[in-house]
């Protein structure tokens, strides 16, 4: 993964965070981008908003139209569901005009191509709404979904596995590469009114598997799961173990979690676990038949780690348009700086801030590196909010936000990270989340979060300008410094003194020194 734009032209004019790509006229073409996906079970418009590596939604509808539901025994769309889905697309291409959006891209998947009927009602779409539909076959379905995915993890390996009301598609995913793509009918729709109740179906389900395993032979891979059946038995999951982050995107299971949530599943009353856990009751009418389709998956192809991705088709769609240097950056360094040039008071101090704490980050890996330019870069975005309410808004910010390349003791350390940079103590907020750290790492949180409080009141209206203060830390010597130049001196006061006191606390230090020079 190429992070900062390492190459660049203009990499010693940024340091290590390169030019910013949304400054880029190809990139600010991305600047809002509308897909509708007409699916089998639903038909979704999104529309991306902002050239951030990280797609922002600025407007997302979905209708559960059911167009697939009885097409095994009739083979023609569900009458129903047409007229559904034909209002919904009505709406849609409406409200893309009124937002003064470029044409929609409009992809149809399994229902829409294999129904005798698709054809007539493709055309029937165009003549009353004006809007092209592209009828995609399940390679080019995988290897979108699979694209989707990319958009959150660059670089990713292992297998996507994205599974739609009438189909169920695998893709292999290589260094960032889309490799062998396959379809399946294992779309719940499909199969759930088959006929020999769950023997028939463990038989059909463990038929189209095993050729699924035939042309896709990983074993033992990181398995990247998609699609609305998915996300409801991940959110089960969390409702079972009483997990405390509520947000899909990143969410890990093992192969123990899924089998324990499939039979909690199949001993819970299906009403009730629907209101608890927020799911449609047309999803949730095929959570069983996933659910099986899922348990014969992980036992055929024995994944590593399974990860949800709330990143699909749809954001398949954007990646295709995304030119390569944009798909090679960090999406969550790219959200971040989009952020604070939007939402900062200062933007492009947080590069300033980022030198100035690095030195207390010295020994930190890759990955810990960009999680602190990350906050560097989202230390004063919420500034607007209430005083008293800003560290709670930046740590509910962090850990919900629609960042990709993120897992969520990252979201929980990078919200902790920017909830001490308001305030000194954590105790009685969002205690639950703090499971997720280790002790080492609520106090690294800590140290970052104290240490952007301290640097922020060293604020140069100059961002461009050398740095004139410097932090220094000796780990053996367990020695904390602050270097200033004479002239930004004045800016060390009591209360910026205060909280170097604060800092030096967190890190344990044993000695602290100041030095105007």
């Amino acid at each position: 993964m190429q992070m900062d734009g390492q190459g660049d032209s203009a990499q010693g004019d940024w340091g290590p965070f390169g030019r910013p790509l949304f400054e880029d006229p190809q990139a600010r073409r991305l600047s809002r981008v509308g897909v509708v996906d007409i699916g089998s079970n639903s038909v979704r418009l999104v529309v991306f908003d902002g050239a951030a590596r990280s797609p922002a939604y600025f407007y997302n509808e979905k209708i559960m139209c059911g167009l697939g539901a009885g097409m095994p025994e009739t083979g023609r769309l569900n009458p129903e569901g047409k007229a559904r889905a034909l209002s919904a697309l009505a709406r849609f291409q409406t409200l893309a005009c009124g937002m003064d959006l470029p044409p929609l891209t409009a992809v149809a998947t399994a229902a829409m191509r294999e129904a005798e009927d698709g054809p007539a009602f493709r055309a029937e779409i165009e003549k009353q709404t004006g809007l092209k539909i592209w009828v995609i076959d399940g390679e080019e379905e995988a290897r979108l979904s699979a694209q989707g995915v990319l958009l959150g993890w660059p670089g990713a390996n292992g297998l996507i596995c994205d599974i739609g009301g009438s189909s169920m598609e695998l893709a292999e995913l290589s260094e960032g590469q889309v490799g062998r793509r396959v379809t399946s009918p294992l779309g719940p729709l499909r199969f759930k009114d088959l006929e020999g109740g769950k023997k028939a179906r463990e038989k059909h389900i463990a038929k189209h598997i095993d050729k699924l395993a035939e042309v896709i032979g990983q074993r033992d891979a990181q398995l990247f799961l998609v699609g609305g059946s998915w996300r409801a038995i991940a959110r089960i999951d969390m409702e079972r173990r009483g997990y405390p982050l509520h947000v899909l995107h990143e969410y890990r299971m093992d192969k123990d979690a899924v089998a324990d949530t499939l039979k909690f599943i199949e001993k819970s009353d299906l009403e009730a676990l629907r209101g608890a856990c927020s799911i449609s009751s047309a999803r949730m009418s095929l959570v069983p038949y996933a659910g099986e389709v899922l348990g014969r998956l992980i036992e055929t192809f024995s994944p590593a780690g399974i990860a949800i991705s709330s990143y699909g088709i749809r954001e398949g769609l954007l990646y295709e348009q995304m030119p390569q240097k944009l798909r090679d950056r960090d999406p969550l360094v790219e959200a971040c700086r989009f952020s604070e040039a939007k939402d900062a008071r200062l933007p492009g101090f947080g590069k300033k801030l980022y030198r100035f704490v690095a030195p207390l980050f010295a020994n930190a890996g890759p990955e810990r590196t960009r999680i602190v330019k990350a906050a560097c870069l989202l230390h004063d975005v919420s500034w607007r909010a209430h005083p008293d309410y800003r560290a709670q808004t930046c740590f509910d910010n962090a850990t919900r936000a629609n960042l990709g390349g993120l897992t969520h003791p990252e979201r929980v350390f990078l919200g902790l990270a920017l909830l001490h940079r308001y305030k000194n103590k954590r105790e009685g907020l969002f205690e639950a989340y703090y499971a997720l750290l280790s002790d080492e790492e609520l106090q690294e949180a800590e140290v970052l979060g104290k240490a952007m409080r301290f640097g922020s009141m060293l604020w140069m209206s100059d961002v461009s300008k050398e740095d004139g203060a410097s932090l220094g830390w000796d780990g053996k010597a367990k020695r904390l410094s602050l270097r200033m130049a004479p002239d930004v001196a004045p800016l060390y006061g009591e209360v910026a003194e205060s909280r170097f006191k604060s800092l030096a606390r967190a890190l344990n230090a044993e000695d602290m020194q100041v030095e105007i020079d």
